[in-house]
């Protein structure tokens, strides 16, 4: 299956999950005066209820491998490109996630940032270029895919990558159960 397919599955079952579970799914509102395309209502106190979203159109990543003189790997490109959304929480033999999703497009040019600044700093530690697309509950660790090859590491800011998770995101995210976002 391709990597839409699987994501779009996994956010089937987190989207059941959560009503299953009578949860609703919260964020904090970035900027209260400008809703994002997946916000559903505002709650309280700048907390808001959202579902994912297809973007259209999809998110560019031109501009960071221009920047870069690199291309990114299809899949990550892909995976931030599918769906708008504030995140969402998982769980993996390994222990809690939460996949990072673009909110809106400000939260791209944060994340686009965010992707030049890591790749730069993996140059200037002579290590294997990574892109992050989740966090674990240590902030210390991320997940991230191996640009050169597509594979699906743990991986420790700052150090190299060791530990494989999946050969890719698509088998990565197969072996992933929904779970609650901890985000608010």
């Amino acid at each position: 299956m391709s990597l839409a397919e699987v994501y779009q599955s996994f956010i089937a079952q987190t989207l059941h999950w959560h009503q299953q579970h009578d949860l609703t799914m919260r964020a904090w509102a970035a900027d209260p005066a400008n809703s994002a395309p997946c916000q559903l209502a505002i709650l309280a106190d700048n907390e808001v209820s959202w579902q994912p979203l297809l973007q259209q159109p999809a998110s560019d990543f031109t501009n960071v491998e221009q920047a870069l003189e690199l291309e990114l790997h299809p899949d990550i490109k892909q995976f931030y490109s599918l769906y708008y959304g504030a995140g969402l929480g998982a769980t993996h033999s390994r222990g809690p996630l939460q996949l990072l999703m673009v909110w809106d497009q400000a939260d791209l040019a944060r994340l686009q940032e965010n992707i030049i600044g890591h790749i730069l700093m993996k140059r200037r530690l002579k290590q294997p270029e990574t892109v992050f697309f989740a966090l674990t509950d240590d902030d210390s660790i991320v997940l991230s895919v191996l640009n050169s090859s597509g594979a699906v590491y743990l991986e420790t800011v700052g150090k190299n990558v060791t530990e494989k998770l999946a050969d890719s995101l698509p088998e990565f995210l197969t072996q992933l159960s929904p779970a609650a976002y901890q985000g608010v």
